[in-house]
């Protein structure tokens, strides 16, 4: 199996950047998609970013442009970077990993992280 474990978030102002990593364990070797989605109160869980095990990247309308998300190999890590928040984009971030890039936008299955907190203030 794989363990997921987020760190970063926090509260930040608009305009601002934050950076959030997921740690990877267990059967690395399982993992073709990794990346993020994120939920706010009352919203339906939608997906952020992701990247595959090839490097191709894939981002929602949204953050296009202002989230980047990378990896990193050595240490089992992806990383979202988030510039020019918005407090659209307060929401708690879960990382979410699958074994296909087709089956991580199913979104119910594999594995998931505990999330962690986003709060951009306006």
């Amino acid at each position: 199996q794989v363990q997921l474990v987020e760190s970063g978030g926090g509260l930040v102002q608009a305009g601002g950047s934050l950076r959030v990593s997921c740690a990877a364990s267990g059967s690395i070797f399982s993992i073709a998609a990794m990346g993020w989605y994120r939920q706010a109160p009352g919203r339906q869980r939608e997906w952020v970013a992701v990247i595959t095990s090839g490097g191709t990247t894939n981002y929602a309308h949204s953050v296009k442009g202002r989230f980047t998300i990378s990896r990193d190999n050595a240490k089992n890590t992806v990383s979202l970077q988030m510039n020019s928040l918005k407090p659209e984009d307060t929401a708690v971030y879960y990382c979410h990993s699958a074994p296909s890039y087709v089956k991580w936008f199913g979104g119910h299955d594999y594995y998931w992280g505990q999330g962690t907190q986003v709060t951009v203030s306006s």
